[in-house]
């Protein structure tokens, strides 16, 4: 796979950030919209030649298989589907050590995706905890961005809720977010994933039931108590 140098150190503010499941929906999608904001990308991919294309095309960015796209990262992004989800964590706990990883996996079990079906262990969030251990600090967003809304080259028309057991790394990730959408939000503790990633199967229903793409969400009120975060 193609290698970027990691010689020199990404300009003040930006990040190299590793996306496992990069050439899917949300991955690319995610890619493409940092990229634009100036960060490196590393695209981690199953698909060798979809990841080298990708990385092509986004220019500052490479492909490097799982292990190897977490040790060059600041930010690690998961967005796998849920069957895959615990073979990666597992293959990646060592090299993770250290680094905030960002868990965007729903679990959505097929063929009733439109139907809540969380995991005994709470949420995918707390089982990606659980499985890296107490020195990754894992936090969890993304789930309710509609991916095809990202590759239209805009923000998405939605807020990103962030959940995480660490301040700093719930702050960084809600800036990161606002880069891909219209704000991020604190939105609490990691327990608290389970509730976007529930809300992800009625967005799917909403988008079969009333015909639409990328259903998202809005949190109401906060324009007055954080009128920064609506525009940054």
């Amino acid at each position: 796979m193609q290698k970027i140098s990691m010689d020199s150190q990404p300009a003040a503010g930006l990040l190299t950030i590793a996306i496992l499941g990069g050439t899917g929906d949300l991955g690319s999608g995610l890619a493409k919209a940092w990229a634009r904001a100036g960060h490196r990308i590393v695209i981690g991919s199953r698909s060798p030649e979809r990841a080298a294309d990708l990385a092509a095309e986004l220019g500052n960015a490479c492909a490097a298989p799982y292990t190897q796209a977490v040790e060059l990262a600041d930010v690690v992004v998961i967005a796998v589907p849920f069957s895959s989800h615990e073979a990666v964590l597992s293959e990646i706990r060592a090299a993770a050590q250290g680094k905030i990883v960002v868990d965007a996996v729903v679990p959505l079990v097929p063929p009733r995706v439109s139907t809540v079906q969380l995991p005994a262990e709470g949420s995918a969030a707390q089982i990606a905890q659980a499985t890296l251990g107490p020195g990754v600090r894992v936090v969890s967003a993304f789930h309710n961005v509609g991916a095809a809304k990202l590759h239209l080259g805009e923000r998405v028309d939605c807020d990103v809720l962030v959940f995480g057991d660490d301040q700093t790394a719930r702050e960084l990730v809600t800036g990161l977010a606002r880069q891909v959408a219209l704000r991020g939000i604190d939105a609490g503790a990691l327990a608290n994933s389970a509730a976007a990633e529930a809300l992800t199967s009625v967005l799917i229903g909403l988008n079969r039931r009333y015909k639409v793409k990328g259903a998202g969400i809005r949190i109401t009120g906060l324009e007055e108590a954080d009128p920064a975060g609506a525009g940054q």
